[in-house]
């Protein structure tokens, strides 16, 4: 695919030019209450939030530290600062007081903006760092008049592609979160390819349920529909139980998750649903074969798996393929290149063999700029391969036998049991889908025999008093080779994760 290099803010204009009276936006807010706005209808109130950002001291460059839940607030806020070349720190809105302050005096923004439900806790990590928040209340009362957040109309001067857009930060599964620099011009890409990967026309419509201050619904949804001036329906928050009423009630026609929220939705949709209808669903991390094989029949289209990170914006990875499955990343996209490395020397591996995913790329354009004051992650992650640079993913992948790829998981999520690879991600996946299991999480637990063997938290689903160790056990001897059994077998009521589902093993680690 050729890409024209452009700024977000010009992607945002074309589209308001182009499709002003067609729905940009329905919003579902707590109370299920929808609230829809035209193209041009909402880029009249970005141009007021813009005049009342600038009223507080915002100019090109500036960045201001957003932490909302999903809502037409965060949009405002996001679309302004793009036309303004301003920057958007977007973090968890359930940040504790310690991190919003640690989140400030990383990022030295001029202004903050929380929900008005979690002021007390924004102004104390705020306190003495950053004057005078603003506080919304993060539903359809945020975009009328008279709400905090709109001013005098601005049509500030055009950014430059090279413009810092966002400071996003990562999941923080396995560590502290990094922030990730990304520019104007990310943006644009970012949404010219995920609009022609996902095939998407100005008809369709995307249902957002994943947390907004993450990339998946900044990057795959909201900027691919834009692009084409399609629409996006936006619920306030995720619910597994209600996920498939809103896609229905909302008239979605696409949908992108994670393999956790997946496995909720089927979890906890009632028995007597009906399926739906929609035409393209794009998923990330593994996802087990009864469960893909569930929800391609609730949602009526096989889901695609594909492969991304904050850090490369646009996907890497997708499997496009006439019958999409559920254990492949499909092939590299167009405009892409990489290779699946040694994570010692970085030298190609042969196929069936795991290796680090090595991606190739314009810093700025179609890789992410850097992490932000972090000289050392930076070192690590951008590394010279017989003169060329090249991102160090930290996941691990391999090529089967037909040319397709396979996700195995992050560095440290596979380990060696008595000399043979065991991907932790893929026994979580197989884990639960057993019997009376909810959710599942495993670890690496060193053993003076085996070097490393699996250990198993288990969540279980309500009333599964058969879901013992005994039948996990029996359960395990039959469906995992031996090296993949869990050793150790621990109930838990839930599992830590973070906003978009994904699990943080560290905490249960150090529980």
């Amino acid at each position: 695919m050729e890409i024209r290099s452009r700024t977000f803010a010009e992607t945002w204009a074309t589209a308001v030019a182009a499709h002003g009276e067609r729905t940009f936006l329905v919003f579902r807010s707590d109370a299920d209450k929808d609230t829809s706005y035209s193209y041009a209808g909402f880029d009249r109130m970005v141009a007021r939030t813009a005049g009342m950002l600038a009223t507080r001291g915002v100019v090109p460059g500036s960045r201001v530290h957003v932490a909302l839940r999903n809502s037409p607030a965060f949009l405002l806020v996001w679309l302004a600062l793009a036309k303004m070349g301003a920057v958007l720190v977007a973090v968890d809105p359930a940040s504790t007081a310690q991190d919003v302050a640690r989140q400030i005096k990383r990022t030295s923004p001029v202004l903050g903006i929380a929900a008005e439900a979690r002021r007390e806790a924004y102004e104390e990590g705020a306190r003495g760092l950053l004057a005078d928040p603003i506080f919304v209340r993060e539903d359809e009362r945020d975009a009328l008049d008279g709400a905090p957040l709109l001013g005098e109309p601005q049509d500030p001067a055009r950014p430059r592609v090279a413009d810092q857009l966002a400071l996003l930060f990562t999941s923080g599964t396995t560590s502290e979160p990094k922030a990730v620099v990304l520019t104007q011009a990310n943006y644009a890409y970012i949404a010219q390819t995920m609009a022609e990967l996902a095939c998407l026309r100005e008809s369709h419509r995307w249902l957002v349920t994943l947390p907004l201050f993450h990339g998946n619904a900044q990057f795959y949804c909201f900027s691919a529909a834009i692009h084409v001036g399609a629409s996006v329906a936006l619920t306030s928050r995720f619910s597994a139980s209600n996920w498939v009423r809103h896609a229905r009630e909302l008239q979605a026609t696409h949908a992108s998750l994670f393999a956790a929220p997946i496995r909720m939705i089927l979890a906890r949709t009632p028995a007597d649903t009906n399926p739906i209808q929609l035409q393209h669903v794009w998923f990330a991390q593994s996802l087990g074969s009864e469960h893909y094989a569930d929800f391609t029949a609730l949602v009526g289209c096989r889901p695609r798996q594909l492969y991304g990170m904050t850090e490369t914006t646009a996907i890497v990875t997708a499997d496009l393929s006439a019958t999409p499955r559920s254990d492949t990343i499909g092939t590299v996209i167009p405009g892409r290149e990489i290779y699946l490395a040694d994570p010692v020397d970085f030298t190609p591996v042969q196929p069936g063999t795991p290796g680090v995913v090595m991606v190739s790329g314009e810093r700025g354009t179609t890789l992410f700029c850097e992490y932000l004051d972090n000289p050392v992650a930076n070192a690590a992650a951008f590394v010279k391969v017989n003169g060329r640079e090249w991102f160090r993913t930290g996941d691990l992948a391999e090529e089967t036998g037909e040319g397709q790829l396979k996700f195995v998981g992050r560095i440290d999520d596979v380990i060696k049991v008595a000399g043979e690879n065991v991907s932790l991600t893929e026994v979580e996946a197989a884990v639960a889908q057993a019997p009376g299991v909810l959710e599942a999480a495993v670890l690496s637990r060193e053993d003076p025999i085996r070097d490393h063997v699996p250990v198993a938290y288990v969540v279980r689903k309500p009333g599964a008093t058969e879901c013992t160790e005994d039948s996990l056990t029996a359960w395990a001897d039959i469906h995992l080779v031996p090296q993949a059994r869990p050793r150790e077998w621990h109930f838990i009521d839930e599992l830590p994760r973070t906003s978009v589902g994904k699990i943080r093993r560290f905490k249960l680690a150090s529980a």
